[in-house]
């Protein structure tokens, strides 16, 4: 009995650098589990969609397909569009099983990623002294998904006896500017930003350019393709794949 398929579904984006993330951190699940049929599909903005690769998926003959959403917040893409894809591809294809797991979601083990991705940065620039982090995510209207970033800065200010204030980059306040600038108000000079964000695109940018004309030390990478990142997104299809065995 062959093992259900694997869906990466990300969100897309027109930005030619997403699509390559999303593909390399693919790349990284398939060289982790190349026993498995795995593939990237995007909901909308990029290409391949997701109705396309369900199709060939069909056309090869899987009948059961799990699907990890590369999204780091239960917001309106986890609830909505995710949902409503999945929903017309079962009912273009009758008989086929399509389970969706949770989001990646803002794992607490992430963090160790966030850290090396600083850690680049922070050489990149030549910096060697902090005292203050900004925590910058996409931000959301569902003030749920804004207050899931804002325990994760808790927990990383923890772990690095440093102020972290969580920024966003839409739908809510503060922008990275405010925040680094609030930490100046303090007093406080070398303050970094680790961006929360999968893959760059706009609102990575933006985010990135308002802290530096703010007068942050640096801007890290986003989390991109990652070994943990794609453990991760073996982990949400183990149990999406126990989901589909009957009962």
């Amino acid at each position: 009995m062959a093992a259900p398929a694997l869906v990466a579904l990300a969100h897309g984006s027109r930005d030619a650098r997403s699509s390559a993330t999303i593909t390399a951190l693919v790349d990284e699940v398939k060289a982790l589990r190349p026993d498995l049929k795995i593939e990237k599909a995007f909901l909308e903005l990029a290409k391949p969609g997701f109705q396309t690769v369900i199709d060939r998926l069909v056309r090869g003959g899987h009948d059961e397909i799990v699907v990890v959403p590369l999204l780091l917040n239960e917001a309106f893409h986890a609830k909505v569009d995710v949902p409503e894809a999945i929903a017309e591809a079962t009912t273009r294809h009758p008989g086929l099983k399509i389970r969706a797991t949770d989001v990646l979601g803002l794992e607490a083990r992430f963090l160790e990623v966030l850290d090396e991705r600083m850690r680049e940065a922070l050489k990149s620039a030549r910096v060697r002294e902090l005292d203050a982090l900004v925590l910058a995510a996409a931000g959301s209207s569902d003030p749920l998904a804004n207050q899931a970033v804002a325990r994760l800065a808790r927990v990383w200010g923890t772990h690095h006896k440093l102020p972290v204030t969580a920024a966003y980059a839409a739908a809510a306040p503060p922008a990275t500017g405010e925040a680094v600038r609030a930490f100046r108000a303090e007093g406080r000079r070398h303050i970094a930003v680790a961006s929360l964000f999968l893959a760059p695109g706009r609102l990575l940018d933006h985010a990135t350019e308002l802290a530096l004309e703010a007068g942050a030390v640096a801007v890290s990478e986003p989390l991109g393709a990652h070994p943990e990142i794609a453990r991760t997104i073996l982990a949400r299809y183990a149990v999406g794949a126990v989901e589909l065995v009957p009962v």
